[in-house]
């Protein structure tokens, strides 16, 4: 088939998660390489059996190039289907485009990684070992899919990857971890007709937000040449029970950016410093359930990483990067696989991705394809 075809198929075999069923189209790449000749493997985690990965490759020794994508998607939620145009799950291309669930994230990177490796199939004799991952569980963090198969071996030491991903055919090179806390107040509730005699958690917390947006402004002026600044995001506020009654708790959830370089550690402490040192006497004030997800990055010094880069502009005929990618991407979990560069890279942008009428533009997705093609000429084929 086609590529078009293959991405229109990928697109019609939901993979929503939650719930992360992915036995279908794990199924169907394990089918579509094996037809191929590849070497072919499936791995799922004991706690999550239908989180199937799909794990295909072609060659043997050095060096070992790895193409990545994920095969999950995010759900339809309630209040997005009836804002589609198009049925979500029929892959239909209209104005150049093809729409569907999971279109652009990320199943054209996954398509045009499936070209390349039929690609390399039809050439034979490879300089090299060229793996194809297809990932359960990135739109849910990737603990039970990419790092999982990373900590358990099914994953070999690569010098070169690409994380397929929403770049606009850009190479990124770096993305920001996340770190999660939950802040409390703590007050005394009584009735609302004398509040004074109470100790309002609510009023507490108004003075801590202040000095997590002060935080945030101060985070500005510290900059990653391709991701920009640390960042720090009150995202859920929780207390009170009733409006005649002084609220004795109060608790808010937080979401700190962390650029790469900075130390989970460091952040944390910094969070720590920033909700103690306001005075809410008598209130109390308290952090914790701090959790963190990395950040990545990747110097784009290797000769792999230079002729890539080189296919990119080649392609494109313009800035091919390097650039920062805003979301993240399973490319954390990877690091320790990497003897080389890894990279982010794939068609569209991120923010058609996770809401109604999601696509890709076909011409973009074809460029990917051409670009994968034209990287392993020069660094796998024969004669390379």
């Amino acid at each position: 088939m086609d590529g078009v075809e293959l991405l229109r198929q990928l697109v019609q075999i939901p993979s929503p998660n939650p719930p992360g069923d992915t036995r279908a189209i794990a199924t169907f790449v394990a089918r579509q390489m094996g037809g191929i000749g590849c070497e072919v493997r499936m791995v799922a985690p004991p706690e999550k059996p239908e989180a199937l990965n799909t794990i295909a490759s072609l060659g043997e020794g050095d060096p070992v190039i790895m193409l990545h994508a994920h095969i999950d998607t995010v759900p339809i939620a309630k209040n997005e289907a009836e804002k589609w145009s198009v049925d979500p799950y029929a892959g239909i291309v209209q104005d150049g485009a093809l729409y569907g669930k999971g279109s652009v994230d990320d199943k054209a990177p996954l398509a045009s990684m499936m070209l390349a490796m039929r690609d390399a199939a039809g050439r034979g004799g490879l300089r090299g070992r060229l793996v194809l991952v297809a990932a359960a569980e990135e739109e849910v963090g990737g603990q039970l899919g990419s790092k999982w198969m990373a900590d358990e071996g099914h994953l070999p030491a690569c010098d070169f990857i690409i994380v397929g991903e929403q770049t606009g055919n850009r190479v990124a090179i770096a993305h920001k971890g996340v770190m999660r806390a939950t802040v409390h107040t703590h007050g005394k509730a009584v009735h609302a007709t004398n509040p004074d005699r109470g100790i309002n958690a609510i009023v507490a917390m108004a003075k801590v937000i202040a000095a997590l947006q002060t935080y945030h402004q101060r985070l500005a002026g510290r900059v990653h040449p391709v991701v920009g600044s640390p960042t720090c995001n009150i995202g859920v506020i929780e207390g009170g029970s009733t409006a005649n009654a002084v609220p004795d708790a109060y608790h808010v959830k937080l979401d700190r950016r962390m650029i790469p370089r900075e130390d989970p550690q460091d952040v944390q402490a910094e969070l720590v410093g920033v909700v103690n040192s306001v005075d809410i006497a008598p209130a109390r004030v308290s952090i914790d359930g701090f959790v963190h997800s990395p950040w990545f990055d990747s110097a784009l010094d290797s000769e792999a990483g230079r002729t890539f880069l080189s296919c990119v502009q080649d392609e494109i005929g313009g800035d091919g990067g390097p650039v920062g990618y805003l979301p993240g991407s399973d490319a954390k979990h990877l690091t320790g696989l990497a003897r080389g560069d890894m990279i982010i890279f794939g068609p569209g942008s991120y923010e058609v991705a996770h809401g109604a009428d999601e696509h890709v533009v076909l011409s973009e997705f074809q460029a990917t394809t051409r670009i994968l093609l034209d990287f392993l000429r020069r660094t796998l084929y024969p004669g390379a």
